[in-house]
């Protein structure tokens, strides 16, 4: 099996405190990996560095065997990595459908009329049949996170990051939007890593976990070892 994504060695700090702290990690083509810890345990920075939202202080970060520590997003996104965001970042006054082909214009570069035509098959995949010409403004919390889906899946990436998808959400959504990534994986082939803090949403559809502490991994194995796990207990508990 390919290595899709490496990391070695990897730390951040804000000032006097480790968000990442020398993390490494290796993620195989196919898999659906899931990163899960307490909040503050640096997930969301460790998603910024693979992005390149931010720069590491040290370490390296590989995907599909190129360096792209210093890579700016754009270029990440270019590699073949999207990631969308815990909370959605639309362009509120664009509708929905313009707003899926910004990315296809801009990112993959085709012409308004053919980025418009790809947009709707798009937002079609992930259930966004009705209100594609409504304001992405008026949204709902459930629609917003399709739309993000929609968004990140216009420029086909490889890799896709996930960001606690399941924030915000109700119960009886959480598992519509669980079946969209199974999707996007199954039928896409693109290869997840999914960030979340609720145990319950990662064991479900994640391959392998990986569970962070204080910008450290603690544990890495299957979902259901991850539950009985000592460290990972006093992590979520304390």
């Amino acid at each position: 099996m390919e290595v899709l994504l490496r990391l070695e060695g990897v730390s951040k700090r804000f000032g006097g405190v480790v968000a990442i702290d020398g993390f490494s990690l290796q993620l195989n083509e196919g898999e659906i990996l899931g990163i899960m810890g307490p909040n503050g345990a640096g997930k969301t920075t460790l998603l910024n560095v693979i992005s390149g939202e931010l720069k590491p202080d040290s370490g390296k970060v590989w995907f599909r065997g190129k360096d792209i520590t210093s890579c700016p997003p754009h270029k990440v996104v270019k590699a073949g990595i999207s990631r969308t965001y815990q909370i959605p970042q639309p362009f509120v006054k664009l509708t929905c459908l313009q707003n899926v082909a910004v990315p296809l214009i801009y990112v993959k570069g085709l012409p308004k009329k053919k980025a418009l035509e790809e947009a709707e098959k798009v937002l079609d995949f992930v259930g966004f049949w009705k209100g594609k010409g409504d304001c992405a403004g008026d949204l709902d919390e459930i629609s917003l996170k399709r739309l993000e889906l929609a968004r990140a899946l216009a420029t086909a990436p490889k890799l896709l990051l996930v960001d606690e998808i399941a924030a915000g959400l109700t119960e009886r959504e959480i598992p519509e939007l669980l079946e969209i990534l199974r999707r996007i994986h199954g039928e896409m082939g693109v290869t997840l890593m999914i960030i979340e803090h609720v145990i319950r949403v990662l064991t479900s559809i994640a391959h392998r976990v990986v569970v962070m502490d204080r910008g450290k991994k603690i544990f890495e194995g299957k979902p259901s070892e991850a539950l009985c796990d000592k460290a990972v207990i006093e992590a979520y508990l304390g």
